[in-house]
């Protein structure tokens, strides 16, 4: 059952969570750290998200990380992502990883359906010029059409061509929807590798993993009793706990910081 947090009151599973051994903090970026924008790469995380994650990566025993659906790239673009961040990065679904002190991980650059790719976006991209304020992502193994700027009937036309091209031509690649975007990948990855790939390189005793869009429940539905799910927003959810906007995030964040600063050892 889900239920809302509130700021200010205690709540068990929030403290559960803050006191575990090896905590991993686990963050969908789009609409979760940053709000939802029109222009997918003008995306950036809030300050009061910023700040409480520089907290958490302060604090021993605590590891944070982004898992999009973004190729890396892209999601070290948004996320203001350095060499030097301690921020662990799972891009493509948990396609790709990037590790502090080590880089790049996981997925090999080269994708055996890259010509496919570059065939599907050469014909994509004159057939989505006919509908205004749909927008065409290549990925690196996949193709995302967003429809946030378009009229939501204008949407749907674009989406169903997009879907017709790809019955046709790359039928085996996985599809997924979230909000206004419609994705195909060469990868079946999905956020719940992303969780587990993650616990196992971190170690984490417990995961906090937040996040707003269907692709997210992935994650939600593999955490364990030892975890606590966030849902960020309103929609059919697996986590425990829903907050209403990134704001909120970040002030949940912040109350794990504090207890967890004030854990013994």
């Amino acid at each position: 059952m889900t239920r809302e947090w509130h700021p200010g009151a205690s709540d068990p599973a929030v403290s559960a969570i803050a006191r575990t051994q090896r905590l991993l903090v686990a963050l969908d970026f789009d609409g979760t750290a940053s709000e939802l924008v029109a222009d997918p790469m003008s995306a950036r995380a809030i300050p009061e998200v910023q700040k409480a994650l520089v907290d958490l990566t302060a604090l021993p025993h605590t590891t944070v990380a982004f898992i999009s659906g973004r190729s890396l790239v892209h999601l070290r673009e948004i996320a203001e992502h350095g060499d030097d961040s301690p921020i662990v990065l799972a891009g493509s679904h948990g396609a790709q990883y990037w590790y502090p002190g080590e880089g790049e991980a996981g997925a090999d650059a080269e994708d055996p359906d890259r010509m496919l790719r570059d065939a599907l976006l050469e014909e994509l991209a004159p057939l989505l010029s006919a509908y205004p304020g749909v927008e065409l992502e290549s990925k690196t193994f996949g193709i995302g059409i967003h429809g946030r700027p378009a009229r939501p009937e204008v949407e749907q036309e674009a989406f169903t061509a997009v879907d017709e091209v790809f019955a046709r031509r790359a039928r085996h690649w996985r599809r997924r929807t979230g909000d206004r975007i419609l994705e195909y990948s060469s990868r079946d990855e999905g956020k719940d590798t992303a969780i587990a790939v993650l616990r196992a390189h971190t170690g984490a005793t417990g995961i906090l993993f937040a996040g707003d869009d269907v692709t997210d429940e992935d994650a939600l539905r593999v955490l364990t009793r030892d975890d606590l799910g966030v849902r960020v927003g309103p929609g059919e959810t697996a986590a425990t706990l829903r907050v209403g906007s990134p704001q909120q995030v970040a002030e949940l964040l912040e109350v794990i910081a504090s207890e967890r600063a004030a854990r013994p050892e």
